[in-house]
C-alpha cells in the first residue's frame, strides 16, 4: 500500500490538475449552465464512474508491466513523465480554438450515459492514467494493482469533489459564465504549467530511484 507521504504528495499533484479546468470540466460546466445543478452533478458522476474503467484497466496494465519485466516498468515511468512534458508543452503552445456549441436538454440517465462514454472513449484519458498513476507506485511496497486501486480512489474522490463544485458554481453563475478567447488562454496556460511541473517531478524523482 502507498506511505501516507505518498498519498499526501499524490493528493497534492492531483488536486493541482483538477482545479485546471480541462475538457471533463468544460462539459460539466456547459451542462450546468444549459440545464442546472443536477445536470452538472450527474454529468460528474458519469464521468468519474467511467474513470473507474480506466483505473480497473491501468491497474491490470502496470502490473502486467511489472511481472513481465520491472525494466519495462521503469520504462513506461519515464514514458510517462515525458508524456507529461509533452502535454505541458502542448497547452501552452496551443492556439485558442472556438468552442461554443448549442447544448440541448437531455434526460439525467443520458446526462450519465454521455459522461460515462465520452470518458471511457477517450483514449487520451487512458494515456494519462498509465502516464500518472505509475509515478505513484512503489513495486517494493507490495503488490502494484492495490496501489493503483487506492491511487485511483483518491483520484476519484478529490475529482468528484472539486468536478461538483465546479457543478454548483456554474448553476449559481449561469448568467455570468461566457467563454472567451482570453480566459481559455489563461486556462491552457496554467494546465500547461501544471503537467511540466509533474512531468519534471517524474522524471527527477525516477532518475533518482534509479541511482539509489
Amino acid at each position: 500500500m502507498p506511505t501516507l507521504p505518498t498519498l499526501a504528495l499524490f493528493a497534492t499533484a492531483t488536486m493541482a490538475l483538477l482545479l485546471v479546468p480541462g475538457p471533463a470540466v468544460l462539459y460539466i460546466v456547459t451542462r450546468s449552465v444549459a440545464q442546472g445543478r443536477t445536470a452538472g452533478l450527474v454529468s460528474v458522476l458519469g464521468i468519474h464512474t467511467g474513470s473507474l474503467v480506466h483505473i480497473a484497466a491501468a491497474s491490470l496494465g502496470i502490473t502486467a508491466l511489472l511481472a513481465a519485466s520491472a525494466a519495462a516498468f521503469a520504462v513506461v515511468k519515464y514514458l510517462g513523465a515525458a508524456y507529461l512534458l509533452y502535454l505541458g508543452i502542448r497547452k501552452l503552445i496551443r492556439r485558442t480554438e472556438a468552442e461554443e456549441a448549442e447544448v440541448k436538454p437531455a434526460s439525467p440517465r443520458r446526462l450519465f450515459g454521455e459522461g460515462f462514454v465520452v470518458n471511457v472513449l477517450n483514449p487520451k484519458t487512458a494515456m494519462f492514467y498509465l502516464a500518472f498513476l505509475p509515478q505513484f507506485v512503489d513495486p517494493a511496497r507490495g503488490p502494484v494493482a492495490p496501489q493503483v486501486l487506492v491511487l485511483g480512489a483518491v483520484w476519484v474522490a478529490l475529482g468528484m469533489a472539486s468536478d461538483g463544485t465546479y457543478a454548483l458554481l456554474a448553476s449559481v453563475l449561469a448568467g455570468r459564465l461566457r467563454s472567451s478567447a482570453r480566459a481559455r488562454r489563461r486556462l491552457d496556460q496554467g494546465s500547461g504549467v501544471v503537467y511540466l511541473g509533474l512531468g519534471a517531478v517524474a522524471a527527477l524523482a525516477t532518475e533518482g530511484a534509479k541511482k539509489l
